[in-house]
């Protein structure tokens, strides 16, 4: 009897403990749950708080619920464009461990607000750079219809785009917007094609360009720095020239990029500008690197070290110039819409409240730090392999380019220049390993069988492919949600 009821104390208490083990598997996965819905809960506070200071300053006035839906809709852009394009300057600082990804969360967060707020601009073309003609269009409801929809149909594709994994630019998913909307509501003609042709060539253009210019630095370095007998020596020599092109390209990039808005500056003069703060960067550094070098063995990796902090200054510098630039995506069309419903009239620019700035600044950085990982990582660890130095040529590449396709009058899309700078570090290291091999095995007299070439592959293709599929349908899918937006929109009124 005694056993008995011994034996029905254990099968009492084992059936205890998988009744609580049961309870905290289902306390685990409602944690692992809660954790998912964490990000999507604050971006929604969000945008449920920006409609709510918008009806506050605007309240009482025609038109109040419309710009809170826009509002709404501005704060949901922001916060994509945050997810998305800023991991385009943060992904090559964070894939060659030259930053953390909290660390560069953190950065990217407040250079990209400060960039906003400071140079974000107190006039911004609304009509997303010329693509259409606002007086095209029927009346001023009409127009703040196709600013509505165009906004909200970027933030769509770009919210697609970013739960794909694809890096994609923000400038022309509204462009793309404004052009659908534009055409159901206007026509063919009230597009600019000319204009359109511009941008279609800038895919090709910029990162054609970025990639190029990326892939000569690698060249630069490697052949002037790494593949010498005394690399310290070498370095103490290159890592200043080298420093003080990366703050001349900076300071000529930010002229142009985000410190236009404060006053006018012409590309003359920001190369000028540019050329002064590389010379003195030049000189500041010669000191700082002969420091930093002593004591370094004649290595590698001690190379890497000389361009982590460089690194971590021109992906600060890149975030401020973003969102001094970009910031325009998301506020530009809903400072026109709130232009629009309170003056009763279309203007081609406007002032900017400094509470719709806000929204956008906000919003970007919160887009960043909830949504912004998962393409921080792709850019910077799954396309291809990064270090210092060539993360530090990518970074590189995008000043220069902006400043070469500025100065040919082309619009350049700073994520296709990102992207393309890393897929240039990735074929040139892919073409220098080849070549390697080759000349090693003609000394040696063997061949590099196929599977041994297969195997050097440094660029991951899958990305290629799904990079630019996204790229050539950007315009297209967001011109197309536009308009069935419009139409949407319009029906209800």
């Amino acid at each position: 009897m005694a056993n008995q009821d011994n034996e029905s104390r254990v099968n009492q208490w084992k059936t205890l403990d998988k009744d609580l083990k049961r309870i905290g598997r289902v306390e685990s996965a409602a944690q692992f749950v809660a954790r998912g819905m964490v990000a999507p809960g604050v971006a929604l506070a969000f945008i449920v708080l920006a409609g709510l200071v918008a009806a506050v300053l605007v309240g009482g006035q025609p038109g109040q619920l419309v710009v809170i839906f826009a509002a709404a809709i501005g704060a949901y852009m922001a916060l994509n464009i945050g997810a998305n394009d800023v991991a385009n300057n943060m992904g090559p600082a964070v894939g060659s461990r030259a930053m953390t990804l909290i660390g560069a969360l953190i950065v990217a967060a407040i250079f990209e607000s400060l960039g906003a707020l400071v140079a974000g601009g107190d006039v911004v073309k609304t009509v997303a750079k010329g693509i259409i003609e606002p007086t095209a269009l029927p009346d001023s409801g009409h127009f703040v219809w196709a600013m509505m929809a165009a906004l909200l149909a970027a933030a769509l594709w770009l919210n697609l785009a970013t739960w794909l994994g694809a890096p994609v630019s923000t400038t022309h998913s509204i462009v793309g917007g404004v052009v659908g909307a534009g055409i159901v509501a206007a026509g063919f003609g009230a597009v600019d094609w000319a204009s359109m042709g511009m941008i279609a060539a800038s895919w090709v253009i910029s990162p054609i360009l970025g990639g190029v210019i990326a892939a000569a630095f690698l060249a630069l370095i490697k052949s002037k720095v790494i593949y010498v007998d005394d690399k310290i020596a070498a370095a103490r020599r290159w890592v200043p020239i080298l420093i003080g092109i990366m703050a001349g390209a900076f300071a000529a990039y930010l002229a142009l990029k985000g410190l236009k808005h404060l006053f006018k500056i012409t590309i003359v003069e920001a190369v000028l500008i540019g050329l002064v703060v590389g010379l003195v960067g030049w000189l500041i550094t010669i000191p700082m690197i002969r420091r930093q070098s002593e004591g370094m063995e004649n290595r590698k990796k001690s190379l890497k070290t000389l361009f982590g902090l460089p690194l971590v200054v021109s992906a600060a510098l890149l975030s401020f110039a973003h969102g001094a630039n970009d910031v325009a995506n998301a506020v530009g069309p809903l400072a026109a819409i709130v232009h629009t419903v309170e003056q009763g009239d279309i203007a081609a620019q406007v002032d900017i409240p400094f509470w719709v700035m806000a929204v956008g600044a906000l919003g970007i950085s919160f887009g960043l730090l909830l949504f912004g990982p998962k393409l921080i990582r792709l850019v910077g660890n799954e396309i291809t392999k990064l270090n210092p130095m060539r993360a530090y040529c990518v970074a590189l590449s995008a000043a220069i380019t902006v400043i070469v396709a500025s100065w040919l009058g082309l619009p350049v899309s700073s994520t296709h220049i990102a992207v393309g700078g890393i897929f240039g570090v990735g074929f040139y290291r892919e073409w220098h390993a080849e070549k390697r091999a080759r000349e090693l095995g003609t000394r040696k007299g063997k061949p590099v069988p196929p599977e041994e070439r297969k195997r050097r592959l440094l660029v991951r293709r899958s990305h290629m492919m799904t990079v630019a599929t996204a790229w050539i349908v950007t315009v297209p899918a967001s011109a197309a949600l536009s308009a069935v937006f419009y139409l949407i929109l319009n029906a209800m009124t």
